[in-house]
């Protein structure tokens, strides 16, 4: 049977339990949440540098299409002609290098360099063709081997002849292909199969060792820009280093807020609740014998409790705790109800005595009449009720009217545990209780040379004196049981008699002792 220490304990190792699942579950939770949150800054910052370029070089591209109609114009007339309207249209294109005319597969005509007759295939393979061309690669003519962006406009069927526009993507790339470390190391612009990046120049192919590819493509011209990152995943995991104090915090502040939150619900009085209302607690009743007649005149209901999460706990245990939690009104109320549903285990007899234990408080108000008429008197009991007021509640909630008023009911009043509490001789000339139970400290005393052998006496004395009727409790021997009857002490009740046992067991019980009554000589 688990003791007080025991209970504290598991709950206190409870309460330690759960404040330790809270506090592991706050720090990986605050460090989950910042993982998520840093994950998708990152992802929305690749998201957003990557259109910021594309969109950058759209701007860029876009007035050579608007301009397409009027440098297609210009194609198959003189050099010297239209050379300076060449020159006025690649300075208001402002990142245009230059916009060279060509004519059957002839560059004859440059805004750069005037007059030209050059093999347009030999300085760019892919050309002439008809269909417009956007190319990534270096220049042949002007600034050997810088990059540059080739647009082709076809102006013939047959695309022999055309504009060709060049762009100087050198002096824009550091602005439209920033990078941002360490979330993206490198961006890189894409056409067709040419990859340039600022500070590599132009590849065939690209270099992702190490790193995610983000690719972003233009709705208006057939280019990408691709971002170079080790990802937003592995760039917040390395970011968590830094989230460690602020998931300690938190893990602290949840464990408690946790500690104070499961001292309510993990503590031994939410244990007794659920005790109620699972019906956990079992009714028990020890007979009380009259020992000139060796009859049973009545029992005590006893509370026992077998708890399915903590194994058995003493009543000693859960009822002083019962009556710090302010649960020990519910409590009786369980008992007076359950006791009720079960009148019919015991005789049909209006002088058999069932007694129940009440505290003091239950008095006040009138609590303990009201609910006697909701769960005792709608039965239509037969038999004598005994309200046992433990002595070792203060008696303040318990005055005359109350008693008068349990006797307007027939309901007796008994002193319970008489000699180690609050009762006075002032609260007992007040109160005049019907039945003074003399507490098992004093009947064990009997016989010996201890100082309670002779505070029995006086209790035994003190009863006779004012009338009211004795029950001695925990007689466990012949001896104590005869001293007891030679001071007039009738009314007997402890293990010399029987041991508490369930409700349904007493029928047999008092069957067999009723069998062994009759056949003693």
């Amino acid at each position: 049977m688990q003791s007080a220490q025991g209970i504290i304990r598991l709950y206190l190792h409870k309460r330690i339990a759960v404040c330790v699942i809270v506090a592991l579950c706050a720090f990986a939770l605050t460090l989950g949440i910042r993982f998520i949150s840093q994950r998708s800054i990152n992802q929305h910052q690749i998201d957003a540098l990557t259109a910021h370029s594309v969109d950058r070089l759209n701007r860029i591209l876009q007035p050579l299409k608007t301009q397409r109609a009027e440098m297609l114009a210009l194609v198959g007339q003189p050099c010297e002609a239209i050379h300076l309207p060449l020159r006025k249209l690649a300075v208001m294109l402002q990142t245009v290098r230059s916009i060279a005319l060509v004519k059957s597969g002839k560059l004859y005509c440059s805004s750069a360099l005037g007059s030209r007759n050059i093999d347009v295939h030999s300085l760019q393979p892919q050309l002439p063709t008809k269909n417009p061309l956007l190319l990534l690669t270096t220049d042949h003519s002007l600034m050997i081997g810088s990059p540059i962006l080739v647009q082709w406009f076809p102006a013939s069927a047959d695309g022999q002849d055309g504009v060709m526009v060049s762009i100087n993507i050198d002096l824009i790339s550091n602005i439209i292909l920033e990078s941002a470390p360490p979330l993206i190391t490198h961006v890189s612009l894409n056409v067709a199969d040419q990859h340039y990046q600022h500070d590599i120049g132009i590849t065939g192919q690209l270099d992702s060792t190490g790193n995610q590819v983000y690719l972003r493509a233009s709705t208006a011209f057939p280019f990408s820009v691709a971002a170079l990152s080790p990802g937003p995943n592995r760039l917040a995991l390395t970011n968590l280093v830094t989230d460690l104090p602020l998931a300690l915090i938190m893990s602290v502040l949840f464990t408690w807020i946790a500690w104070l939150a499961t001292a309510g619900r993990l503590s031994f009085s939410r244990e007794i609740n659920m005790g109620i209302a699972g019906k956990e607690f079992g009714l028990y009743c020890q007979p009380q014998m009259d020992a000139r007649a060796q009859r049973c005149i009545g029992v005590e209901i006893l509370l026992r409790w077998n708890n399915p999460r903590v194994g058995w706990v003493a009543p000693d245990v859960f009822i002083p705790i019962a009556e710090t939690q302010n649960l020990i009104i519910p409590l009786t109320r369980y008992v007076i109800s359950e006791t009720a549903q079960r009148l019919h285990l015991f005789p049909q007899d209006s002088d058999f005595q069932i007694g129940i234990n009440v505290a003091a408080p239950h008095f006040k108000n009138g609590k303990l009449l009201k609910d006697l008429k909701q769960n005792w008197f709608n039965v239509n009991p037969v038999q004598q009720l005994t309200v046992e007021l433990t002595e070792r509640d203060a008696l303040n909630d318990v005055g005359y009217p109350l008693r008068s008023e349990l006797g307007n009911h027939q309901i007796k009043l008994a002193i319970d545990d008489f000699g180690t509490g609050n009762s006075s001789l002032s609260w007992l000339e007040m109160l005049h209780p019907d039945i003074l139970k003399i507490d098992k400290s004093f009947t064990s005393a009997i016989g010996t040379d201890a100082v309670n052998s002779t505070v029995t006496d006086i209790i035994i004395a003190l009863g006779q004196r004012l009338n009211i009727e004795l029950v001695a409790e925990g007689v466990e021997t012949q001896e104590q049981a005869l001293y007891l009857q030679q001071h007039g002490v009738h009314l007997l009740q402890g293990y010399l008699y029987a041991q508490p046992m369930p409700l349904e067991a007493f029928p047999e019980w008092l069957e067999k002792h009723k069998k062994l009554n009759s056949q003693a000589p």
